[in-house]
């Protein structure tokens, strides 16, 4: 009997264990998005146009701090959970990495739409 209410116990907590893994999952990919849409908000703004790609880039770094920190922070929680063993700097180092890419990935658009030819 101890060992069928010990399993059941464990699938309970492991269950809430998903469900938690899940909600940092969802808050994770929502503060993503909310940190894109800030990006793209500064991208399209015409002030912007006549930047260099090197100015813009220091604007994005400057903009949008409260949604960056958001989804740093929600990253960080869902790494931590997903692998609780991993280094202690890793999903910091992670989420670092993610928010780069993405102000990368908005300068490199910004740089190629301001080349174009019109």
């Amino acid at each position: 009997m101890r060992m069928v209410i010990a399993a059941v116990a464990a699938m309970v907590i492991s269950a809430a264990m998903a469900d938690e893994l899940e909600d940092a999952h969802r808050l994770a990919v929502a503060g993503r998005d909310s940190y894109w849409k800030c990006l793209a908000r500064e991208y399209s703004r015409d002030s912007n146009k006549s930047m260099s790609g090197q100015d813009f880039a220091s604007h994005l770094a400057s903009v949008c701090a409260s949604e960056r920190q958001n989804f740093r922070v929600a990253l960080m929680d869902y790494l931590s959970m997903q692998s609780p063993g991993a280094e202690a700097g890793a999903p910091l180092t992670t989420a670092n990495n993610a928010i780069a890419l993405a102000q990368k990935d908005i300068v490199t658009a910004f740089i190629k739409h301001r080349d174009v030819p019109k």
